[in-house]
């Protein structure tokens, strides 16, 4: 295939029919239960937006990409329309919407009377509310800012609602000086401060002025009657605020000088504080510095309070954790984090609700006499559940459980939530007060298979409720009762799109409560097994194999076929071969997936095992290229086997850190005709500070980083290599010059190879025009040099 002559354009392809049609259709609605679970609306989502929509405007400053035309999101997701209907039946009711809706942030008032929703216009963001008692709707404010969080939030009375918006009186925005006024310096004083590679951070002075002048809000209160907007507070970068479950109080987050340039905003220094309800100080609860030392570790957090929120089950208790090894997970402690309380006057001294071995990733909060905190620790994938009692902080915890996070099969599952009368989520009980709910995937060797169960708070045993059976997938979306006998499910099976039901599990009777259609019946007839299989050393490895509609492997024999996978990290051989995968799940690929190859007549071996096992002191990726190869050959030599895929004929492609895995695979074995890697990095010593689940740095692994690299062995890829990257990728590590590079050394090399730009995209690829493209580019590699390619490699 000839170059495009640099410097030119290349014209939008498009692939093959149906494949256009799919992609561009509207996807199903989203549902939306209300608080009190008796109605629901469906918000129906627009197609793919076209490339002039993320042509837009845009500032990335400090992390966030923002449109500083509408002082909002950049290219966010929109809903544009709101239908209404009952949990147990009845005609479904439209909402009147504003002209060219474009919908998003949309919450239940805490009785469900409303549902609010911002409104992106031409010129900024509003916020209405649908009173959904009459489906009528009502502007209630404008000049939102949606640069950081969320921009409303509902207050517990459900009368008025918290807004961020524009200050009042705000000028221009700063213009960037014509002439510079001296050098760009940045200076570090023998202070030790490690960072990973992030994106779209501040570089000069002028983009700290453009980030205070659009991310300055007011924090506000707005009524239901659409009145003027009551300031609460003085003006400031809020980055998160709330209003106590009592209503009585408000927490508010706001960032603050001095601002860096190696960090996002996220690690600025912050000021927590405690408002009353008109917006005075009530008591200022941490002034945190600038966190630019936090180490790079798993585990590694910044010192002082932090996850700092309201107890959503008290009216007037504010909780958080902080760390107690200063933040540094590679200092010996026993301890590692604590949770503390703080009620009202929030004069007193904060009372330790739990300490921790681990770190503390979160609690479900319940009643005074019940509460569920989760703690994890990375280097041994270790998680644990403990029971306190929040209204007795004296009380001892109890361990409920002791496990490892990767182990699939045993995964007793999360607890269920229901919103309490402030609108909070809380646990739900049984109508005793003795138990609580947990639904989970239920992980099993035959595949993934849903249950719901009911756990003591006491003892932590659990009775089954129910389990989702042949040949159904089948999930709790929600309970709709407190007995735990009725539940709301989302169930799908090979031939039927996802619908919800309303399931009576002590009746036995299931009904439909939506009836979504097959979003591209032209796909049907896809088949899909879990297929098992072991490499050379014992591991078990699954994986989940499609082939193309009407397909008969004993009439039809063997497939072109594409491999589509992704490398994870393990420190246990048994989790590491875990089916994680159902064979009931309803296939339709939508965006850019690769499981439109299907119909271009390719068997796809979807999500095969890549696992990278570190046991004991051994690091995983010490000896990541031997068993990615291991675990690639596994997977051909079972596929082939099988009679499903040519053996001379299979390629393989990933996107990200499958991408990378990609490009090793086509330097260290000869398994596959060609390659697509879709934006990844390839150079890890462009990421000196640790990269997807590596935290040793380049300085302490060396001789990893360098044979992880495909970047190394680029002279030993023979195979042709299609590479897609996005141009403003925004995730950390997969620089969009990571692909640049690798293209002109496979080039310097000889190698064939296509590297393809998709304009103002970024990690993943939204554009209808970029979808259908890459999708085209996909599949002409694929049938040019894997469905077409000559008998000998």
């Amino acid at each position: 295939m000839s170059e495009v002559v640099p410097g030119s354009t290349a014209k939008y392809r498009i692939p093959p029919d149906p494949i256009p049609a799919v992609v561009t259709a509207e996807p199903p609605p989203a549902l939306s239960l209300s608080p009190d679970r008796s109605g629901f609306a469906l918000l129906g989502r627009r197609a793919l937006p076209g490339i002039a929509d993320l042509a837009q405007p845009e500032l990335r400053l400090a992390g966030v990409r923002i449109d500083p035309v509408t002082n909002g999101p950049s290219s966010p997701a929109h809903f544009h329309s709101v239908t209404l209907a009952s949990v147990s039946g009845g005609a479904p009711r439209s909402v009147d919407l504003p002209p060219d809706p474009r919908l998003s942030e949309l919450r239940w008032s805490p009785d469900g009377s409303w549902l609010a929703f911002v409104h992106t216009t031409s010129t900024g963001l509003e916020l209405w509310g649908i009173e959904t008692g009459t489906a009528r709707t009502r502007r209630l404010s404008d000049r939102l800012n949606g640069t950081l969080g969320c921009s409303y939030q509902w207050e517990p009375s459900g009368v008025s609602l918290l807004v961020k918006r524009i200050p009042d009186g705000r000028g221009q925005a700063p213009e960037k000086p014509a002439v510079p006024s001296g050098p760009l310096i940045q200076e570090n004083l023998g202070k030790t401060a490690p960072g990973r590679t992030y994106q779209d951070l501040l570089k000069a002075p002028h983009e700290e002025r453009l980030f205070e002048h659009y991310f300055a809000a007011q924090l506000c209160r707005v009524g239901l009657d659409g009145g003027p907007a009551e300031p609460l507070g003085d003006p400031g970068i809020i980055s998160d605020f709330s209003a106590a479950p009592g209503g009585e109080f408000l927490l508010v987050e706001r960032l603050k000088r001095p601002f860096s340039y190696v960090v996002p905003y996220y690690r600025f220094p912050t000021d927590f504080s405690i408002l009353d309800a008109r917006g005075g100080v009530v008591r200022q609860l941490a002034d945190l510095p600038l966190a630019e030392d936090v180490p790079v570790a798993f585990d590694a957090v910044p010192t002082g309070p932090r996850n700092v929120q309201w107890r959503a089950d008290a009216p007037d208790t504010v909780v958080w954790v902080e760390a107690l090894d200063g933040g540094d997970p590679r200092n010996a402690a026993e301890e590692r984090d604590r949770v503390y309380s703080l009620t009202v006057p929030f004069t007193g001294t904060p009372e330790p609700l739990i300490t921790l071995e681990h770190r503390c990733v979160g609690v479900f909060w319940g009643r005074d006499d019940f509460a569920m905190v989760f703690s994890r620790w990375w280097n041994t994938r270790s998680e644990r559940r403990f029971a306190i009692s929040p209204g007795t902080p004296s009380a001892p915890p109890r361990l409920l459980a002791d496990r490892s996070y990767q182990n699939l099969y045993d995964d007793p599952g999360m607890p269920a939530t229901i919103r309490n009368a402030a609108g909070r989520f809380v646990l739900l009980f049984t109508a005793d007060g003795e138990e609580i709910f947990l639904s989970g995937d239920g992980a099993s060797p035959r595949g993934d298979y849903p249950f719901l169960d009911r756990m003591s708070i006491h003892s932590g045993g659990t009775t089954r409720l129910g389990r989702a059976e042949d040949p159904y997938y089948e999930e709790v979306a929600a309970m709709l009762g407190p007995s735990g006998d009725v539940v709301l499910t989302r169930r799908e099976a090979a031939a039927e799109p996802p619908n919800y039901y309303v399931r009576n599990l002590r009746e036995g009777t299931v009904r439909a409560l939506t009836d979504f259609p097959d979003p591209a019946p032209e796909l049907a007839g896809i088949t899909r097994e879990i297929v098992a299989y072991a490499r050379p050393d014992g591991v078990s490895l699954s994986a989940t194999l499609l082939t193309p509609p009407g397909y008969d492997r004993e009439r039809d024999g063997p497939l072109p076929m594409l491999v589509w996978a992704y490398p994870r990290e393990f420190r246990d051989a048994d989790a590491a071969g875990q089916v994680d995968d159902s064979p009931n799940r309803f296939s339709r690929p939508a965006g850019a997936s690769h499981l439109f190859l299907l119909n271009q007549g390719y068997a796809i071996l979807d999500g095969p095992a890549m696992p990278i096992i570190g046991v004991d002191e051994a690091e995983p990726n010490d000896s990541y290229v031997e068993q990615l190869v291991a675990n690639a050959k596994a997977a051909v030599d079972r596929t082939v086997e099988l009679g499903v895929a040519d053996r001379e004929r299979i390629g393989i492609g990933g996107h990200s850190y499958g991408a990378f895995m990609a490009a090793n695979l086509l330097a260290h074995s000869d398994l596959f005709r060609a390659g697509i890697a879709r934006s990844g990095a390839y150079n890890r010593t462009l990421t000196p500070f640790g990269f997807q689940q590596e935290q040793r740095t380049y300085w302490e692994a060396p001789d990893t980083y360098h044979r992880m690299s495909p970047f190394t062995y680029v002279d030993r890829i023979r195979a042709p290599v299609l590479l897609i990257h996005g141009e403003v990728d925004n995730n950390s590590g997969t620089f969009p010059l990571q692909s640049e590079r690798f293209y002109h050394a496979l080039k310097g090399h000889g190698a064939t190879v296509r590297y393809v730009v998709l304009p103002h995209e970024s990690h993943g690829y939204r554009a209808r025009e970029s979808v259908l493209h890459a999708l085209a580019e996909m599949i002409d590699w694929m049938d040019r040099y894997v469905k077409n390619a000559q008998s000998d490699k």
